[in-house]
């Protein structure tokens, strides 16, 4: 793999633990800032279905051997650079940080098929420029009824847009049609971003 990545070592990256969305908007943010000209080959991707059950293997919360974790919603940071080339950065993943697409999906996705229908799993993808400008989170879904914190919130203001309107459920939310971006089950999002170098090949003959 190339070492020509957006974000050379992981601990240069913002991380909160249960912050996914912020996290992602933080890689977003750098792009924009350190290489502005890959902003639209990035997209961030929010994972969830109509349940809020989404199974991930491969994270770091995960149990066993298999690192199985059930999210409500998780999000990730995509770099699709060329046609055949695309990479995955889960600052939440056991994986190599990044991973390619094909790995990143099998090792983590699996596959709907073994699963019940409640917990297929779909795919918002977002670019990343959009992504920046309208994402926006008061972090309210993180605080309990008495107002205190289940998880400590990043140390920097929440993230708001113009409208300062809380609007993380338009991207946690599958409908398509509905919020930023496309939504895909998961065959269609492994067909849209995903070709194998010798199909690439062919095409190019």
């Amino acid at each position: 793999m190339t070492t020509d990545f957006l974000f050379p070592k992981i601990a240069d990256c913002s991380y909160v633990s249960c912050y996914c969305e912020e996290n992602v908007w933080k890689l977003c943010e750098q792009v924009k800032r350190t290489r502005p000209e890959e902003l639209s080959k990035c997209y961030a991707v929010f994972v969830s279905n109509e349940g809020r059950t989404v199974p991930l293997w491969r994270q770091k919360a995960g149990r066993g051997d298999d690192q199985v974790v059930i999210w409500d919603y998780h999000v990730f940071f995509m770099h699709n650079p060329s046609p055949n080339r695309c990479l995955v950065f889960d600052l939440d993943t056991t994986l190599p940080f990044p991973t390619y697409f094909h790995k990143y999906v099998t090792e983590t996705f699996r596959s709907d098929l073994a699963l019940r229908p409640e917990h297929h799993r779909f795919f918002r993808v977002i670019p990343a420029d959009t992504y920046l400008i309208e994402f926006s989170s008061d972090r309210r879904h993180m605080r309990r009824p008495d107002g205190s914190w289940i998880k400590p919130p990043p140390s920097y203001p929440p993230i708001l847009s113009n409208t300062n309107m809380h609007c993380l459920g338009d991207f946690i939310c599958m409908s398509p049609g509905k919020g930023p971006g496309a939504v895909y089950g998961l065959s269609e999002f492994v067909q849209n971003f995903y070709k194998s170098p010798n199909v690439m090949a062919q095409n190019n003959k």
